[in-house]
């Protein structure tokens, strides 16, 4: 290709963003990137904590007036999630709250027989909603919480109560500020001294002015390094609640008699199906991480283009890109990004598709999906932290606030660590379909063939499997001790197996890219993606004669070859980010003269 016949960077740009978010830049996404780009949403220097927090709500309500359809969001997984991939980047807060009022609270109220049930003033977002399921003393063990809500017979309601301090609702935003709330509060159903399960029950918590309904008492929790948000602990003394506070659904129904019957016989199943709305909460946080990963790539690689810097002689002046030592970082990032970003397209086009046995596989990769993402997240946002030395630690220049946010994510929804125990652990019974060995010789292969390093990623999963199996089956002391000797293979199985269906989201989407320079960028990039992984795994696939020696010396050479041809075109590739203008005219990082 001649120099003439090179597409210009911007049509580069707009060919990769169309890949990036599936043709739906146009509709979807740009009326969210477009609300969150105006003014009302601008960064606002000098707020309190309390300040930051009051601004989030008033700008939830701003949000509900774009949503054209409030009550029915929660079962839009692509309108919903969109709106999380751009609110993140303006105001972490925010984009928290909106998680908690659509998804898990309307969400909760759709998903449970909702007819007859007037959800206006929550549709209208007059009365904010929240969730109230972590307990101080249960988190990841919720199934075991303690908060009661006992079927009174006389007054045909129930009585919410909880028992102990250490049953107090956990950092749910449920203080004065945003004005009136209620929840849906996960409590053991108790009927005449049986324990039924856990279910949900629609609560209110304060009147207009946030002042707390008698029985509920508030009290704020310090001040944490995630998104602000108004975190309280509360607890239920004796609130009285009526009969159509139960959310109710085939997986529990209760006559006015006191009559329970289930289509499931076991209470854990119940809890699942209670708080069912966490696995789309799952993406949310997702989307959130993408959002404001993708901007932190976009600030720090525009930054290493206009910071100039020392060269190799005296008196040479260069941009920061023009280092290997600072790009190779970036480079690396975009690649992350790209791939998190496809794979994460790739489960929500799956949301609703699958049921029965399927639908606990669609929920575990779910559930991967947001840990690994969420952990990338963090790890490339530190980097371009970094990469923009002391104007990265400046709130204003959109980076710090949202790499904090990111630690919410990383823990809400589920812990990331358990999560990956778990599906490893489920991966192990049956949980995974392995990809089959290549019958061709790696001498006979190349470190530039995508499909070889798809193949390879496919052994590191297929090592993984094999030691956390072999573990599993060696004799020991107790259970715990088996779990114990099988947990890190285990863990490190789900993590290849997301790394793997990654990578083959970023090669799928270079397949779909129109003919040309940006198919060809999308394979360097996952190039680069799958070669850094595999590095950290050559001495297994070595030992297992997946990989030649020589081709683990190439390694490097390899990935420096791609490095030299990305580069070139860094700013291209991050502007298929389609990164707001108007938002990034607002970080003065980007306003300094070379």
């Amino acid at each position: 290709m001649t120099d003439s016949q090179i597409p210009d960077a911007a049509v580069i740009s707009s060919q990769l963003a169309e890949v990036l978010y599936s043709g739906g830049l146009k509709t979807t996404h740009e009326r969210w990137r477009s609300l969150f780009s105006s003014d009302t949403f601008h960064f606002q220097e000098g707020l309190t904590h309390r300040e930051r927090i009051e601004l989030s709500y008033r700008r939830l309500r701003l949000v509900n007036d774009a949503v054209r359809d409030p009550q029915g969001l929660a079962d839009d997984p692509v309108e919903l999630t969109a709106i999380h991939e751009w609110a993140g980047v303006v105001d972490p807060g925010m984009a928290t709250i909106v998680a908690i009022h659509y998804n898990l609270f309307l969400g909760s109220l759709a998903d449970h027989d909702p007819t007859g049930r007037d959800l206006s003033e929550f549709v209208d977002a007059d009365r904010i909603g929240t969730f109230l399921c972590t307990e101080v003393a249960h988190g990841n063990d919720a199934v075991h919480m303690e908060t009661t809500a006992t079927f009174d017979r006389a007054s045909k309601g129930f009585v919410l109560t909880t028992p102990t301090p250490a049953a107090a609702k956990f950092m749910p935003n449920t203080s004065a500020a945003g004005g009136a709330k209620s929840a849906v509060v996960a409590a053991r159903l108790i009927i005449d001294g049986s324990d039924h399960g856990v279910f949900l029950f629609l609560t209110p918590l304060s009147d207009s002015t946030g002042r707390p309904l008698p029985g509920v008492e508030v009290r704020a929790l310090p001040q944490t390094a995630s998104s602000p948000v108004d975190h309280c602990a509360t607890t239920f003394r004796d609130v009285r609640l009526p009969f159509d506070a139960l959310l109710q659904g085939d997986h529990g129904r209760l006559t006015p008699d006191g009559v329970f019957t289930s289509s499931l016989g076991s209470p854990r199943r119940r809890f699942l199906q209670s708080i069912g709305r966490v696995t789309m909460g799952k993406l949310c946080m997702t989307a959130h991480s993408l959002g404001v990963m993708r901007h932190a790539v976009d600030v720090s690689m525009r930054y290493a283009h206009t910071r100039i810097t020392s060269g190799m002689t005296n008196g040479q002046r260069v941009p920061l890109i023009a280092h290997r030592g600072h790009h190779a970082s970036l480079l690396d990032a975009v690649a992350t990004t790209y791939a998190a970003t496809l794979l994460q397209r790739s489960v929500v086009q799956q949301w609703g598709l699958t049921a029965g046995d399927d639908r606990e596989a669609y929920e575990r990769l779910t559930a991967i999906s947001k840990a690994w993402i969420t952990w990338r997240a963090r790890e490339v946002m530190t980097e371009c932290r970094e990469r923009c030395g002391a104007q990265g630690l400046a709130l204003v220049n959109g980076i710090a606030m949202q790499l904090a946010s990111i630690e919410g994510a990383i823990t809400a929804e589920g812990d990331n660590r358990v999560i990956m125990e778990k599906a490893g652990g489920e991966m192990l019974l049956g949980g995974v379909e392995l990809k089959p060995e290549s019958e061709t010789a790696p001498e006979d292969r190349d470190l530039a063939d995508p499909q070889y390093l798809q193949d390879l990623m496919a052994d590191v999963e297929r090592i993984a499997h094999s030691r956390a199996k072999e573990r599993l089956r060696r004799r020991a002391a107790s259970p715990l001790a088996r779990w114990n000797a099988t947990v890190t293979p285990a863990v490190a199985l789900a993590d290849a197996h997301v790394h793997r269906l990654a990578g083959e989201a970023l090669l799928t989407a270079a397949g779909q890219a129109p003919p040309g320079l940006s198919g060809d960028l999308l394979r360097a990039l996952h190039g680069l993606f799958a070669l850094r992984h595999l590095a950290a795994h050559s001495g297994d696939l070595l030992a297992r004669g997946r990989l030649t020696a020589a081709q683990v010396e190439e390694l490097p050479d390899a990935v420096d070859h791609v490095l030299a041809e990305l580069e070139p075109h860094a700013l291209s590739l991050t502007g298929g980010f389609a990164v707001s203008e108007a938002l990034l005219e607002q970080h003065p990082m980007l306003m300094l003269a070379p």
